[in-house]
């Protein structure tokens, strides 16, 4: 049995082996998520053909960045083919273009708080200014609100520090950086359980190399719809 808490990311190299990886799930999965490593090799058409011929739900994960006109100009395009979700960047003139961008549509705008492939070590390396990661995540994803975001994009570990902050009424949390217990954590350094990311706040969680790389994908899919009902 399918619950579209479970995101199921299709980090596949082209649109030809993401089908079929989807043909392989059926009605495990609900909701996909198709990111930048595919867009080049028929992300968008993937991402309509399984939203017009096969009912899923779609979150495009391409989290732009620019100046305000070209990100309006991305997200009027892009809402053009029905999804759900698409990413932004969490700096405040990106949201806010963005939601311009995608007015009067269903699309849901999701601002990027701090990537979960990152520590603290790279934040100095990047130059972000100094602090713990959870006060800077919450701090992100406040100004993100602040500026019309429908909800964020956060590591499990940060969940519940954002639903506690009074601007996350109403808005989603989308979690990255989830692994089943015994998953191997691969470059995501910011990680927790299925479970432990919904108790903590979030909305959805997205799933992706446990699943596509699992011996049985469906299966693997199946076992955390599993462990998430239980919650």
């Amino acid at each position: 049995m399918t619950d579209d808490r479970l995101i199921a990311a299709l980090d596949l190299p082209n649109a030809v082996a993401g089908l079929e990886m989807a043909d392989r799930l059926g009605d495990s999965v609900t909701f996909y998520k198709i990111g930048l490593g595919m867009l080049t090799g028929g992300g968008l058409a993937l991402a309509n053909e399984l939203k017009q011929e096969h009912g899923k739900r779609i979150f495009l994960d391409m989290k732009l960045f620019d100046i305000g006109a070209t990100i309006e100009a991305a997200v009027r395009g892009l809402a053009g083919f029905d999804l759900d979700f698409l990413t932004v960047h969490g700096d405040p003139h990106v949201v806010r273009a963005a939601k311009e961008g995608a007015a009067g549509t269903g699309l849901k705008i999701l601002a990027v708080t701090i990537l979960t492939s990152l520590d603290r070590d790279d934040l100095d390396a990047d130059l972000i200014k100094p602090g713990a990661m959870p006060d800077l995540v919450t701090e992100r994803a406040a100004r993100a609100f602040a500026a019309g975001a429908d909800g964020v994009i956060a590591s499990p570990q940060e969940a519940a520090l954002i639903r506690a902050l009074p601007e996350a009424a109403g808005r989603l949390i989308v979690t990255p950086g989830v692994r089943p217990a015994g998953a191997a954590p691969a470059d995501q350094k910011r990680i927790a359980t299925p479970a432990q990311a919904l108790a903590d706040g979030a909305d959805h969680i997205v799933v992706g190399r446990p699943i596509w790389q699992a011996a049985d994908p469906r299966a693997a899919a199946e076992a955390i719809c599993d462990e998430i009902r239980r919650i």
